[in-house]
C-alpha cells in the first residue's frame, strides 16, 4: 500500500510538503505542488481518510438509530436525513433497533467505536435508560421522542394535534360511533394521538367507549387483526381512526374480507401519509407528518450542536396536516 512517505520520495519533497499540498494548509510553490500531484497520480495514492479525520477530531459521520426501518414512515425520514447529511458533507450510518433496548445498546456501542460526530436517535420504550449514558458523550438529537431528565435537542411532531384533526374531521362528516386502532401504549406517539382524537370527540359531545378502542403494533397485520376485533366488539361503528397508515391498510383488508366497502360502509383515517397512502384503494385520507422538515431539521440541529456544544438545548415541534383523499364519506342517515 502506497504511503504519504512514498509520495514524498517520488516527488523529492518532504512529507510535510505533501500534506500541505493535499490539505491546502500552507502555500507551496506551484511547480513543487504540481510535482506532488503528479506523484500522487503516478503512485495512485489514496490517503487514509479515517486517520486524517481522527487527527482533526472529526469523522464526518452521523449515526442514525431508528426503531423500525421497514416502516415506510421511518424509511422516508431516514432518506431525508441521509440527503441532508450528504449535502452537508456527512455520511449517515443507519442502525435499526426493532424497538429493542438490547439492540439499541449494542448498536450505540458500535457507533461510538466508529467515532461518529453526532447521533440522531429515535429509541424504544426504554430509550431514556439507554440514551442517558450517551447524552454527554456525543452531540445528539432526539427524533420524535422526549426525555425530560436529559437536556438535549429534539425534533418532535404534535401528535396530539394530529389526532385532534382526525377526530374533528370524522365528526364533521356526521360520524358519532367511531372506533380507534391504536399503536403500542408504551410508545410516545400513539397515546398522544389518542388524546387529541378523544378531545375532538368530547368537544362534539361524543364519548369514545372502551370497546371501540383496540391497541395494536403499527404493522399491517396488526391493523387487520385489530379491525376484526373492532367489528366484533363494536359492530355499530361507522368510522375508524387508525394511528398509522400501515394499520389503516390492514384494516381495509379486514373490511373487504367481510364484504364491507370503504368509504361506503366504513370511513377510515390513517396517520403518517406514507408513500403507499396514495396507492391503496381507495386512496387513504390521513394525517401527514412533515417528513422532509423532520429530517432536515434533525440534521441542522445536530450540526449546530457539533459546532456549539454548550449552547442551550432546543425543542422544535412540527405541525401535522390533514390530507383529504377518498377513504372517508359523510355518514348516511
Amino acid at each position: 500500500m502506497t504511503t504519504i512517505a512514498d509520495v514524498a520520495r517520488y516527488a523529492g519533497v518532504s512529507v510535510a510538503t505533501v500534506s500541505h499540498v493535499m490539505n491546502r494548509t500552507r502555500h507551496v510553490e506551484p511547480e513543487t505542488a504540481e510535482r506532488v500531484r503528479a506523484a500522487i497520480t503516478a503512485l495512485r495514492y489514496s490517503p487514509n481518510s479515517l486517520a486524517r479525520s481522527l487527527r482533526r477530531g472529526e469523522t464526518k459521520t452521523i449515526g442514525l438509530l431508528l426503531p423500525d426501518n421497514s416502516n415506510p414512515f421511518f424509511a422516508s425520514v431516514a432518506r431525508q436525513i441521509e440527503d441532508a447529511g450528504f449535502v452537508a458533507g456527512y455520511t449517515v450510518i443507519l442502525c435499526n433497533s426493532d424497538g429493542s433496548a438490547e439492540k439499541e445498546e449494542r448498536y450505540l456501542s458500535v457507533l461510538m467505536a466508529k467515532q461518529i460526530d453526532g447521533l440522531i436517535f429515535a429509541g424504544s420504550s426504554d430509550h431514556a435508560r439507554v440514551f442517558a449514558s450517551l447524552s454527554t458523550a456525543v452531540p445528539a438529537v432526539l427524533l420524535d421522542r422526549e426525555i425530560h431528565s436529559v437536556h438535549v435537542d429534539s425534533v418532535l411532531v404534535d401528535h396530539d394535534h394530529g389526532g385532534y384533526l382526525a377526530g374533528r374531521y370524522l365528526v364533521g362528516l356526521g360520524h358519532k360511533r367511531i372506533g380507534v386502532i391504536g399503536g403500542p401504549r408504551d410508545s410516545s406517539s400513539s397515546p398522544a394521538r389518542l388524546r387529541g382524537f378523544t378531545r375532538a370527540l368530547e368537544e362534539a359531545g361524543l364519548a369514545l367507549s372502551p370497546s371501540s378502542v383496540v391497541d395494536s403494533d403499527y404493522h399491517f397485520a396488526g391493523g387487520r387483526l385489530a379491525m376484526e376485533r373492532l367489528m366484533e366488539q363494536a359492530p355499530e361503528i361507522t368510522a375508524v381512526f387508525a394511528c398509522n397508515d400501515l394499520m389503516a391498510m390492514g384494516a381495509i383488508t379486514a373490511l373487504r374480507s367481510r364484504g364491507l366497502r370503504v368509504p361506503d360502509d366504513m370511513s377510515l383515517v390513517g396517520f403518517d401519509d406514507i408513500p403507499y397512502a396514495v396507492t391503496t384503494w381507495p386512496p387513504l385520507t390521513t394525517i401527514a407528518q412533515p417528513v422532509e422538515k423532520i429530517g432536515t431539521r434533525a440534521v441542522s440541529l445536530l450540526l449546530e450542536r457539533v459546532g456549539e456544544p454548550t449552547a442551550p438545548s432546543r425543542r422544535e415541534v412540527l405541525a401535522p396536516v390533514l390530507v383529504e383523499r377518498e377513504s372517508c364519506a359523510a355518514l348516511r342517515q
